[in-house]
């Protein structure tokens, strides 16, 4: 029997939460915290969840670390969302990740960029393939950050890999992604803007149908508004929510996203919902910025 994958498919084309991971003050994952922000995204009506995502220091967590926050995860949601797991590193750690995510029941992995200096096209495919071949059962969403890969290698990626299901998207150039998604086969995969609300508009006016975000864990009403119009077609009101959220990303934008979970994590400590630690190297955000990043949070509607 084939797999078809709809249900997968369909918690794609929406938004895709990245959760923070929230720490203690003596350094380590704070499960309490991590348990209620889960909670919070749950209720705001966030329909998929991505465990051990950038925004979630992925890299920066311990082997034993992301296990922890994918089984926290997958315990504390259960069926009220879909769960797309972020897995990396070499090709070992990454299909143990995997196997991991599986028998915890979850139905989907996102695999990171790889992380080498040199990265040849056949090499990713071969990469991504010996990942998605070890978990056929799992839906497999490449993330893809590099602007030098063709749309023709990930075709060729999903002609060997059936579960190649989805791709995360996040190449900052929505000409290159137009043409990529078409190279690739526009209704083969489904689209995720991997650069969050800001590419949102322009890139759902090439193909895309889901979004992630970082910014949802502090408004989930916000990134929920914006999907709504994106999908009703209603470009205008994208754009007024696109509007409203501008600040909070370009901070989170500047020096090369030196900030990107920075900024969040200390939005939600304004709102007294974790600490905003962050581990190296990222680093906190200096005092004289915070006042307007809480001006920000407080201004949304909760």
């Amino acid at each position: 029997m084939t797999t078809t994958f709809e249900s997968q498919r369909t918690a794609l084309a929406d938004v895709v939460a990245i959760p923070v991971t929230p720490f203690a003050e003596d350094g380590r994952v704070d499960q309490d915290a991590h348990r209620a922000l889960l909670r919070r995204l749950l209720d705001g009506g966030v329909p998929t969840l991505t465990p051990n995502g950038n925004t979630g220091e992925f890299y920066t967590l311990t082997p034993e670390e992301r296990r922890f926050v994918t089984e926290l995860t997958l315990d504390e949601v259960g069926d009220r969302a879909a769960i797309l797991v972020g897995v990396g590193h070499d090709v070992p750690s990454a299909v143990a990740s995997a196997r991991h995510a599986r028998e915890l029941g979850a139905e989907m992995v996102m695999v990171h960029q790889p992380v080498h200096p040199y990265v040849s096209q056949s090499g990713w495919v071969d990469y991504h393939r010996a990942i998605a071949e070890a978990v056929p059962e799992l839906g497999v969403v490449p993330y893809i950050r590099n602007a030098q890969l063709t749309g023709a290698r990930l075709a060729e990626l999903g002609a060997a890999c059936p579960n190649v299901i989805g791709v995360k998207y996040a190449v900052p150039d929505a000409a290159r992604f137009a043409a990529f998604a078409r190279d690739a086969g526009r209704d083969r995969f489904v689209w995720v803007a991997g650069l969050a609300e800001p590419y949102a508009p322009s890139y759902f006016s090439a193909g895309a149908t889901g979004f992630t975000s970082g910014l949802v864990n502090v408004a989930p009403s916000v990134s929920l508004n914006m999907i709504e119009a994106l999908r009703a077609g209603d470009y205008p009101a994208a754009m007024k929510v696109w509007e409203q959220i501008r600040r909070f990303e370009e901070l989170r934008a500047a020096n090369g996203s030196a900030n990107n979970v920075t900024v969040v994590k200390e939005a939600l400590a304004s709102l007294g919902l974790c600490r905003r630690d962050v581990r190296p190297p990222s680093r906190e955000l200096p005092e004289g910025e915070r006042a307007e990043v809480a001006e920000i949070a407080a201004g949304w509607s909760l």
